[in-house]
């Protein structure tokens, strides 16, 4: 912005800030740069600078970082592709003139870049950013039906003046039917239906009618039935007008005539249906919610009650009231059962909305049917009621509904209207009957058409209906009720009485209020009769409501655009405020813009048209609206610039006038009244010196192409207005978006030239004059004469006649590929063909070619005029790689195709020799003439090599069109590897590799020095992959250098696998180092996989280098792969050929104790045994720490002892350290050090006791199975040499551990009484405590039992041959354990912890034993237990019947023989426990006899027992045997049952002897009948397998044994006998 106001000052060529991004838009962020003024201080901060006074002042309100008109206005270049998609490409360089001269692209890369004017259109539409005076500007109101923009932060949310609804309370009828009076005579109103009347329905029973002058013309009821049947619940006004019904709470319906109110028309009464269960009707005291009348007659009603319940009424004709009857029919709900069921109960269910469909102006399908809409709790139901009644529609509540939310429900219907515009999309001249209805919070539309009649259907019957859903809306809260406002609009009533409006087409809200004040009169309806949904809520249950919402729906009325309201003290009426009614309160309220804002609005279909009265047909609504809104702004203009306000120039008016512009040019752009603008909107800014005013809010619409073409007159002053600012940039974008035919090209002409507007000069010619060539003569001019007066120019003017002068290759960009320069907008395709011949034959006219076969001598001097293409040569000594780049965006267009004879003939009248030469040009003849002209020694290296690559390029892409010789060719590859620079090699080598695509040289041997010397190792990898020279290809990747480094291992992979691999292995051998430092572990894998020999090539050029981690990272990756480098260079998996060698194994361990010790232990354990020699890695093992791996390794090798022993050496070590560290703990500043360092110490002793542990195991496990038993002989040997080697293993281990546990203990808790003995070591002592020690001696003291259970579990098991208390080991490891502890310390105390901790190691077995058994004895009783719940699972019969003879089986009816069994089996099971009782007391008197020494009475009684019990067995069973005999003869013979039953898994149940009779004889047969079991069980395990009984049954069907259905039922028969001895 300061840049901005400092242009007049600084001039347009002093820019500093200069956009080179072309995807940066106008309105990004520019960065913020300070200047100072000519006093040395800050300018203006942003809020002073928004002051419209600054209009007055010279500076220039320009935007912050707008270019300027010369320097600013410059082409740059682009990075999109063009819309050819042409290939990318490389470098530029600058112009060789100046060093002020500036090329459009960088110095390099000229064939990625796309031109960009910088007045191009933006590719989107962005909202242009005003002046930096009115930066700050808005509008009093922006959004037109929402609320004002507060002037302050102080200030209130302002509601828009006008209501949304106006209500209206009817006063009289409030009196009448609220006052205390008509309470008390009439009763409280409780339901309202409007029509031509107003009718109330009172708690009383009575109905008061009222007229729309609030007049009462009748109270009907009084003196009748009806004051006796309760409140009126629901009421109803017929179509007709005549007649009101009303339905009460005991379930009396009556219907009145408003003529004759004295008694009812007709009276349908309730139904006692314990009297007269046949007749349809309502239930006496079920309160009908709903009424309605059907059609046009007053004799057929619906209606609905809170039980659930809806029927039809239809009352015949007859003489009056007394002869008349009434037809019920029951069209929703169930009748209550009068026995209600215990199993299944119903859900409650109540109608909460209810609807009859009205009819309409217009006829429709459904006028003859009676349709109902009824809303349930859990559906929608839609029921025609005539011929007859029946369901048309069902729908249930939708998903959507929120969970546990408030029931409510609401519908209604709109019937079918005629239009005054038949649909656009339909053709329908009559509007669709359409429903709305609602659960909780969403809302649903819903169409009824009708469908098209099939062939087959009977003409005479009903019609066909098809109902569409069509669209939801979701409120915040439930809907409690809904009216139709009209066609198109809804009003929605919510459960805070919010009042929404909504769009029928999109269901968008328009509008809402708050109706809270209103206090709408609601009542509980539905809670008492749903309560069961509300009681009984399940949490789960997402389908379920948290409460009942009370009843809106007969206190909220429609009709005609009206809505009816009933409140608990008032009855109101409202409409919807219309259009000009708000554009009227705006205009009363004095916000003149806000209503001109407005009337834009409706004008142009942007607001709300439905809601406020608008029709949706966009010439009715302009005719309606236009006009108010001319009158709106000059009256707007008259009040603004009136005698009060004329010279006011104050910052608060000129802000106003600014807005009033802003909102005239808006209104009269959406009407197109440009006229009206220019003749009546400009001349009241003009007369009072504020059209600065106007220009500058009028910029963003002509750059927004809205305005384009302004009066001569007002083009003056708009043009007085920037070049008086100096604002020529501006001026310059303004004029490129207008129509130049309004224009004086004169008067524009000079003024570009003197401003250098050379972007606005090129753009009026152009479209003016159609001529596309003089002012490029000018800029051409330009670098003509700047050669000449280069010494004697300006600097500055020099620099801005280059600038003008490169504007030549956007405009050349843009019109030879058929855009509007600068605008970019798409030119017609005459035009740009003319436009384009034009251009073409400016720079290669083809009668201008008089060089040929690029002769160098016929060329002219250097830097001199040529007869031949002078303007060629003109733009080419200018910048040439900025014209090739044009050129090759150019290439891309088809109009250098040819094919242009058609546009010849028939415009032959209006083609110039110009155009005809330039239409004849192509690819060919330009490709030719460049080739030609630009040759030396005119045109050096650093040109001609952009000349090289552009037909490089372009020689791939136009095969067929450009056609070149062998020689050029070559010529041209020759030029490309002589590049003049670095900077643009890559480049060349790129259009190397596009011209070697077509171009096939006769010896291309011959020029792989050429591209050697060039460095173009990619052309030289293709052409030796070709060649299939392997070995050069893989020098040729070492000779390209680090530049790819991944490109060489892919190379001597594809190469190693060749005959030539031993070529390649002495490249690589020779390029060793250079190979190997690329990437150690590419190589070693790549190396690995094709050419393990080269190994130690690769290691020696590591090691010569002195590189260890490359080494190592090499070794690494061939000895110990991750999964990572498991793969090799082709992506396939390696395999090692032959085992690694010794010596890498060993340097690669010793690297790795050098730079990754930890790692050490881990990979000499997946060595095997003879990888490597101990001798060789053994010290540096030592040097490093890594004991641990040591000890594995000498253990390896069989020298068991030797590592023990370097075990237990370290294990002191590790001693002595831990104890010096504790001894210096109380010294040490810092504790939390000392504590991590001993952690670490103890953590290193765990970790060595526990290879230790490794190494006993290993040798208690290898030692021989069978020990030989040899005396031992203790006497005169030590305990120690008693032992073998594996128990002197555990006997060193052992005491290292408890010596390193008890020295530490010891040192970290030393005796009291030594403290008191010495002060100085107490005072220390103290010191030391205040280091926690007692998790260290914890965790030693945990190793200590640790080490002693290891050994008791590995000496514990007993060995082969030899039971458990032959094994003695550990027995003698501890006493010898012990000999050493008593020598060393002869105290028993010092022996005291020891020996605890030893004992508990045998205690933490024990326990961990007992808590096992605990845990299998707990898992084995839940296995039991399941079991036996299993086995006592049954089974259910399908029936009572068997399926063998058909007889009752089991149950009620089944005969007395079923109670006889029972008693007698209950005797049989009282006798079976007796005698378990018997003789359970004479074991019990036998045990007795036994312990008073009486052996010789029980060995008899003994055996007379025993001799007698099988005989009293034996008799018991015959007895038995004989009874179940005779027992089952009986009931065979007779009438009675079969005997046992038999149940399958299938449930179905067979008596006994049914199976067996269906059976017949076979190997299967039952045994006898003594022997039959009384007990079946079938279990589903498998396929039906018994050899008793033959396999038979089979799911649910019978067949015989010869042909079974194996396909159906699978199971096992399983038969018990009485013992309960399974028999199969």
């Amino acid at each position: 912005m300061s840049a901005a106001r400092n242009e007049a000052d600084t001039g347009p060529d002093n820019e500093i800030i200069e956009d080179s991004d072309p995807d940066r838009g106008q309105e990004q962020d520019i960065p913020e740069i300070s200047f100072t003024t000519e006093a040395g201080e800050e300018p203006e901060d942003e809020e002073e600078t928004s002051n419209p006074q600054l209009l007055k002042q010279p500076t220039s309100p320009d935007i912050a970082g707008r270019p300027s008109s010369a320097d600013g206005s410059l082409s740059i270049p682009d990075d999109t592709p063009s819309l050819q998609n042409s290939i990318t490409s490389s470098a530029g360089r600058r112009s060789r003139l100046s060093p002020y001269a500036r090329s459009p692209t960088p110095s390099l890369q000229p064939f990625d870049r796309r031109f960009q004017a910088r007045i191009s259109s933006p590719p989107y539409n962005t909202p242009r950013a005003l002046s930096p005076a009115f930066l700050q500007s808005h509008s009093r109101q922006t959004s037109v039906n929402s609320v004002l923009v507060p002037k302050n932060e102080e200030a209130k949310e302002d509601q828009p003046p006008w209501e949304v609804v106006r209500w209206t309370k009817l006063r009289k009828i409030s009196g009448h039917a609220f006052s205390e009076i008509g309470k008390r005579n009439f009763g409280r109103p409780v339901c309202i239906a409007i029509s031509t009347s107003i009718a109330l329905g009172t708690s009383k029973g009575i109905i008061l009618v009222f007229d729309y002058n609030q007049n009462l013309k009748g109270i009907i009821g009084p003196g009748t039935k009806a004051v006796e049947s309760g409140a009126v619940t629901s009421i109803s006004i017929a179509a007709d007008h005549s007649t009101v019904a009303g339905g009460h709470a005991s379930g009396h319906i009556f219907t009145w005539e408003f003529a004759k109110p004295a008694k009812p028309f007709l009276y349908i009464p309730p139904v006692d249906r314990r009297r007269t269960p046949e007749a349809d009707g309502h239930a006496t005291n079920a309160a009908i919610l709903h009424l309605g009348f059907l059609g046009m007659r007053h004799t057929a009603l619906v209606s609905a009650d809170d039980k659930g319940m809806a029927f039809s009424h239809l009352a015949t004709r007859g003489m009056g009231s007394v002869a008349r009857s009434v037809k019920t029919i029951r069209i929703l709900g169930r009748y209550p059962e009068a026995t209600p069921s215990l199993i299944r109960q119903r859900k409650p269910s109540s109608v909460l909305a209810f609807s009859p469909l009205p009819l309409g102006n217009a006829e429709h399908a459904s006028d003859t049917m009676g349709l109902v809409a009824m809303l349930t709790p859990y559906l929608l139901v839609i029921v025609s009621t005539t011929p007859i009644a029946q369901t048309q529609y069902k729908t249930p509540r939708p998903k959507e509904v929120a969970a546990h939310s408030a029931m409510t429900a609401a519908l209604a219907w709109f019937p079918s209207v005629k239009l005054k515009v038949p649909n656009a999309a339909t053709s329908e001249t009559s509007s669709r009957v359409k429903l709305v209805y609602c659960w909780s919070n969403v809302l649903m539309a819903l169409e009824v058409t009708e469908a098209e009649p099939s062939v087959s259907s009977d003409a005479e019957g009903p019609p066909n209906l098809q109902f569409r859903s069509r669209s939801r809306w979701k409120a915040q809260e439930g809907i409690v009720a809904v009216q139709w406002l009209g066609r198109s609009v809804l009003a929605v009533l919510t459960l805070t009485q919010q009042l929404v409006i909504l769009e029928d087409s999109s269901l968008r809200e328009t509008n809402s209020s708050d109706l809270i004040q209103k206090h709408i009169f609601h009542t509980d309806l539905f809670s008492q009769q749903l309560n069961m949904l509300v009681e009984q809520l399940d949490e789960e249950d997402a389908s379920m409501h948290g409460v009942v919402a009370d009843a809106f729906y007969m206190s909220f009325r429609a009709y005609k655009g009206r809505l009816f309201l009933l409140g608990f003290n008032e009855l109101s009426f409202g409409t919807l405020s219309n259009w000009a009614d708000r554009l009227l309160a705006l205009m009363e309220e004095g916000n003149h813009i806000g209503a001109i804002e407005l009337a834009t609005s409706y004008y142009t279909g942007e607001a709300d048209k439905v809601s406020v009265g608008l029709p949706d047909d966009d010439t009715a609504r302009h005719r309606l609206v236009r006009d108010k809104l001319l009158e709106m702004i000059s009256a707007s203009l008259l009040f603004t610039f009136g005698d009060d306000e004329r010279g006011s120039n104050d910052s608060t008016s000129l802000v106003r006038r600014q807005e009033l512009a802003s909102a005239c040019i808006s209104a009269c752009v959406g009407i197109e009244g440009t006229d009206f603008l220019f003749d009546d909107v400009y001349t009241p800014f003009s007369d009072n010196d504020v059209q600065d005013v106007f220009f500058e809010t009028l910029e963003p619409s002509i750059m927004d192409d809205h305005v384009k073409v302004i009066p001569p007159t007002v083009l003056k002053d708009l043009v007085r207005h920037y070049t008086d600012r100096d604002l020529h940039s501006r001026l310059e974008e303004v004029l490129c978006h207008l129509d130049p035919r309004t224009m004086d090209l004169d008067q524009i002409t000079g003024l570009c030239k003197d401003n250098h507007l050379y972007d606005a000069l090129l753009y009026l010619w152009n479209q003016a004059l159609n001529d596309y060539t003089t002012v490029l003569s000018d800029l051409l001019g330009f670098v003509e004469n700047q050669e000449n007066s280069q010494a004697q120019t300006d600097p500055i003017d020099l620099a801005r006649n280059i600038s003008s002068a490169s504007k030549i290759f956007p405009y050349m960009s843009y019109i030879l590929t058929g855009r509007i320069y600068p605008t970019g907008q798409k030119m017609d395709e005459v035009n740009a063909t003319l436009a384009k011949a034009e251009i073409y034959d400016f720079f290669f006219p083809r009668s201008g070619r008089a060089v040929s076969n690029g002769d160098s001598s016929k060329q002219p001097p250097k830097r001199r005029a040529d007869a031949s293409f002078p303007n060629l040569h003109k733009v080419l000594d200018f910048d040439s790689p900025s014209f090739l780049s044009m050129l090759n965006e150019a290439f891309e267009d088809p109009f250098l195709n040819g094919g242009h004879d058609d546009l010849s003939q028939d415009s032959s009248s209006q083609l110039t020799e110009a155009h005809r030469s330039g239409l004849t040009v192509n690819r060919q003849w330009i490709v030719s003439v460049l080739l030609d002209v630009m040759v030396p020694p005119r045109y050096e290296a650093e040109e001609t090599v952009y000349l090289n690559m552009f037909v490089a390029r372009s020689l791939p892409k136009f095969p067929q069109f450009i056609h070149l010789s062998g020689h050029k060719l070559h010529r041209i590859l020759a030029g490309l590897c002589r590049y003049p620079s670095e900077d643009v090699g890559q480049d060349c080598q790129l259009s190397v590799e596009y011209l070697l695509s077509v171009y096939q040289p006769p010896d291309l041997q011959s020029l792989v020095p050429l591209l050697s010397e060039a460095g173009f190792y990619r052309v030289l990898r293709s052409i030796y992959r070709a060649e299939k020279e392997y070995a050069k290809l893989v020098q040729t990747c070492f000779d390209e250098g680090p530049a790819n480094e991944d490109i060489v291992f892919d190379c001597v992979a594809e190469s190693l696998g060749d005959k030539q691999a031993d070529e390649v292995r002495n490249v690589i051998e020779r390029n060793a180092a250079q190979f190997v430092h690329r990437d150690a572990k590419a190589a070693a894998a790549t190396i690995e996989q094709f050419a393990p020999s080269l190994h130690e090539a690769m290691l020696k050029a590591l090691d010569e280098a002195s590189d260890d981690d490359g080494q190592l990272q090499y070794l690494q990756t061939i000895l110990d792969p991750s999964e990572e480098s498991s793969v090799g260079a082709t992506g396939k998996p390696r395999t090692c050929i032959k085992p690694p060698n010794k010596a890498f194994i060993e340097l690669y361990v010793r690297l790795l104790c050098e730079h990754d010790p930890h790692h050490v232990n881990s990979y000499i354990e997946g060595l095997k045994t003879g990888d490597l020699r101990l001798e060789e890695v053994l010290p540096a093992l030592e040097n490093s720490g890594v004991v641990d791996a040591a000890v594995i390794l000498m253990a390896r090798e069989g020298r068991i002892r030797d590592a023990m022993s370097r075990l237990t050496r370290q294990l002191e070590t590790l001693e002595a350290a831990l104890l010096g560290l504790l001894n210096a703990a109380a010294d040490s500043p810092d504790i939390a050090n000392t504590a991590e360092a001993t952690q670490d110490l103890v953590g290193s002793i765990q970790r060595f006791m526990r290879v230790g542990l490794w190494l006993c195991q290993g040798q208690t496990r290898s030692a021989q199975q069978q020990r030989s038993q040899v005396k031992r002989n203790r006497r005169g040997k030590d305990d120690d040499e008693e032992l073998s080697m594996s128990e002197m293993l555990w006997l060193d281990l052992i005491d290292a551990v408890v010596q390193v546990a008890k020295h530490v203990t010891e040192f970290a808790q030393p005796d009291s009484s030594s403290n008191e003995a010495d002060g100085v070591d107490g005072g220390k002592q103290t010191d030391e405590q205040a280091f926690d020690t007692s998790k260290m001696t914890a965790e030693l003291r945990n190793l200590v039992q640790e080490a002693f259970t290891a050994l008791l579990s590995a000496t514990s098991v007993p060995r082969a041959n030899e039971s458990l208390g032959a094994n003695v080991s550990f027995l003698l490891i501890l006493r010898a354990f012990l000999s050493r502890a008593s020598a060393s310390s002869p105290s028993l105390s010092n022996l005291r912890s020891v020996l605890g901790t030893i004992f508990s190691a045998y205690s933490y077995e024990e326990r961990l034993l007992d808590l096992a058994n605990r845990l299998l004895d707990k898992d084995l009783f839940v296995h039991v237990s399941e079991a036996a719940t299993l086995r006592r699972r049954g089974w259910r019969p399908l029936g009572q019947v068997c399926e063998g003879c058909g007889k009752r089986s089991w149950g009620p009816g089944t005969g007395g023989y079923v109670w006889e069994a029972w008693q007698e089996r209950n005797g049989e099971d009282e006798r079976r426990r007796q005698q378990r009782q018997e003789s359970q007391s004479a074991q019990t008197k036998t045990t007795e006899l036994r312990r008073n020494g009486k052996n010789k009475a029980v060995q008899e009684e003994t055996q007379y027992g025993s001799n007698m019990a099988p005989s009293n067995s034996t008799g018991r069973g015959e007895a038995l045997a004989a009874t179940r005999n005779e027992e089952n003869g009986e009931l065979e013979g007779g009438n009675g049952g079969s005997g046992p039953l038999i149940i399958f898994s299938c449930r179905h149940i067979f008596h006994h002897i049914c199976l067996e009779q269906m059976q017949g004889p076979g190997d299967g047969a039952m045994p006898d009948k003594a022997e039959r079991p009384t007990v079946f069980l079938i279990v589903h395990l498998g396929l039906l397998t018994n050899q008793r009984l033959k396999p038979i049954h089979y799911g649910c069907q019978i067949d015989n044994a010869e042909n079974p259905k194996e396909e159906v039922c699978l199971g096992f028969l399983i038969i018990f006998d009485e013992q309960k001895r399974m028999i199969s």
